[in-house]
């Protein structure tokens, strides 16, 4: 990794300081020839005549939105700043997801500002980094210029890709100090803005514009719909692709599952949307593994918990529970069977016009029935979901809104969201488990270290559900077959 130039200063911050060169660099500094060398004898390069992004018009109304709701208001989204992972090296950027979803862009230090224009309506504007100034050099003596760091847009640009005016944000915070009026903001990406809107702002305030945005997201449009889609479709690939290297796997650990998930995200997509879990064995028990380093043996489970995001940020969660040798041991079937036939449950009570509750419910009573069944509860079943006992082997919810964010909408009221209503254009996932750690000993031995879940993405249609994911399969029997295919 090149380490000669980088400077201590940001770029944004000194857009006519010289630029301070780093400690420990092996070049003592520019002289004049060379800075001006590196001024003159370069192409011009802006772009014209570009296209909208496919989401502008979708943006664009969201905005809209927004100002309705808050008229006479300054609104103030920040996509966030780079965070460092160590020294001088940073963690990959992903925009806040509000800012994302409002713009459509993703690049650091982006804000998007709503002035209002009197008691109702607003102006808008998205404040950028410019192109990197060719004159004071920090196109190449700033860690974050365009020849470290790959070139951004111009402003002109970034106006016709985002349908938006477009500003120097470099501008900005000093701007904001000086402004009047109620504002507010979306705190915790953005230390720079939030302190010059330090005096102008309540948390009260923010929190209001932080779950209207949450609960803006609840009801996808068509063009989130495919993107979700899109997502769920790479998703599947990402899937198979693990199968056909399970061989793999078991010579070395659960780092190659994650691997090979990743490859098919980054080249599909953007990223994983999560941390990928790659659970065998007993380790499916814990129900967020993301340290993915241990053993994968024949005879044993492997929960795959993993989701492709894409380009424009909308991300898939599905989970898998597979055989590793590809075919069930008569206990491992049985378990499964109960949590697939759990899920059948919960799905089929998603539906326009149901509570959000009733899936969970559904999907729960389902469980219960069978623990019961299993001599592992006390019935009846009614006293078990009233005492939640079915709990220290379910332990968690049954689903979750899905989107922008893998737990999305999480800001939303209680009342529009666990306790709300199904809607058309609704996504959320369907995810019940069943969990026996290694040193329960509550339950029979064959029991112990078995960890099962199965989940889809579900939309909520006019006349009921899709599932995203249906291209996976879920039976035990098919997921059998599935695996013997892919094996070849």
């Amino acid at each position: 990794m090149a380490d000669e130039l980088t400077p201590e200063t940001p770029e944004e911050e000194q857009p006519k300081k010289k630029h301070k060169q780093r400690k420990n660099g092996l070049y003592p500094g520019v002289s004049d020839e060379l800075a001006e060398s590196m001024r003159t004898g370069w192409a011009d390069t802006e772009l014209h005549g570009l296209e909208p992004i496919p989401q502008a018009a979708h943006t664009a109304a969201r905005r809209a939105a927004l100002s309705a709701r808050f008229p006479g208001e300054r609104l103030v989204v920040p996509a966030g700043r780079l965070k460092t992972r160590s020294n001088d090296t940073e963690y990959p950027f992903r925009a806040s997801t509000e800012y994302a979803y409002l713009t459509g862009d993703q690049t650091e230090n982006g804000v998007l500002v709503l002035e209002p224009t009197g008691e109702t309506g607003h102006s808008t504007a998205v404040y950028l980094l410019p192109r990197s100034n060719r004159e004071n050099g920090e196109f190449w003596l700033s860690g974050q210029g365009e020849l470290w760091v790959g070139r951004r847009h111009s402003l002109t640009e970034a106006e016709q890709l985002l349908g938006i005016p477009a500003r120097d944000v470099r501008e900005l915070a000093e701007a904001l100090t000086e402004a009047e009026g109620p504002v507010r903001t979306v705190r915790g990406h953005d230390s720079v803005i939030e302190s010059a809107l330090t005096d102008k702002v309540t948390k009260e305030r923010d929190e209001e514009l932080r779950v209207y945005l949450s609960e803006a997201r609840a009801v996808k449009d068509d063009f989130e719909i495919g993107e979700l889609q899109k997502a769920v479709d790479s998703t599947v690939r990402g899937f198979e692709d693990v199968v056909k290297v399970l061989d793999k796997a078991e010579a070395t650990s659960e780092r190659y599952i994650e691997g090979t998930f990743f490859l098919r995200a980054r080249v599909e997509g953007n990223d994983v949307g999560y941390g990928s879990i790659c659970a065998a064995g007993p380790h499916a028990c814990t129900l967020h593994w993301v340290r993915n380093d241990g053993d994968v043996r024949s005879g044993d489970l492997l929960l795959l918990d993993a989701g492709v995001e894409t380009h424009s940020l909308y991300t898939a969660d599905v989970t898998r529970t597979l055989p590793v040798n590809g075919a069930f041991t008569d206990i491992q079937r049985q378990i499964y069977d109960a949590v697939h036939a759990s899920q059948e449950a919960g799905i089929a009570a998603v539906k326009p016009g149901a509570k959000f509750r009733d899936f969970h419910d559904a999907s729960q009573h389902v469980l219960a029935e069978k623990l019961v069944e299993w001599g592992l509860l006390e019935g009846p079943v009614e006293r078990v979901l009233e005492l939640g006992l079915q709990r220290r082997w379910t332990l968690h919810g049954t689903g979750h809104m899905l989107g922008m964010d893998v737990h999305d909408c999480a800001a939303a009221r209680t009342e529009a969201y666990v306790d709300g209503t199904l809607e058309p254009g609704m996504c959320l996932t369907v995810e019940p488990g069943l969990y026996f750690q290694a040193d329960d000993l509550t339950v029979p031995k064959e029991y112990r270290g078995i960890g099962v879940r199965i989940e889809d993405d579900i939309l909520v249609t006019e006349d009921g559900n899709r599932n995203l994911s249906a291209g996976l399969p879920r039976s035990s029997v098919d997921v059998e077959a599935w695996m013997a295919r892919l094996k070849g």
